[in-house]
């Protein structure tokens, strides 16, 4: 392919947004399956490569997720969430709770770009301190190893595919 589907790029576009953008040498229809089934999202969300402990997944509105990964010591670090909507194999939304007080809404948009997928995920936070807090704890850096492991994930493999 021509395009360089490696590239991640991260804009802040408002106060209160961070604009991720990566793209995947696959269809959408197969990338959208890899984000939102369990028995693949496993195996690649967590940035280290580890195979999360948890990974459960109820694809509906207002359907939950809950990932979990277990870091030095034992000690997990939860991912969970509520589906807003979803709209496969070219959007889905939902909230994620980043702390007691706050939650952030995602959007995912899957866009086909010349036989591959561009993915563009926008994390829509309530104020602009909660924003500059994701960026400084680096939720570009693990955004962009997580979204590597996906695009090793989905080149490894190739069965995946057969089934859509």
């Amino acid at each position: 392919m021509t395009n360089n589907f490696a590239a991640f790029e991260v804009t802040t576009p408002t106060d209160r947004e961070i604009v991720m953008t990566r793209g995947f040498d696959a269809p959408r229809a197969l990338v959208f399956e890899a984000w939102t089934k369990a028995e693949h999202v496993k195996h690649w969300w967590d940035p280290s490569g580890t195979p999360l402990a948890i990974c459960e997944i109820d694809l509906r509105p207002n359907g939950t997720f809950r990932w979990i990964h277990s870091g030095a010591g034992g000690a997990e670090h939860p991912f969970t969430g509520v589906y807003r909507e979803i709209s496969a194999p070219e959007r889905l939304v939902f909230t994620v709770r980043t702390n007691q007080a706050s939650q952030s809404i995602a959007t995912l948009l899957f866009r086909e770009d010349k036989g591959g997928t561009i993915l563009t995920i926008t994390i829509q936070c309530e104020s602009m301190e909660e924003r500059d807090a994701m960026l400084r704890m680096g939720i570009h850096t693990g955004t962009a190893q997580t979204l590597k492991n996906l695009a090793e994930y989905l080149l490894n493999n190739k069965t995946l595919g057969r089934r859509l």
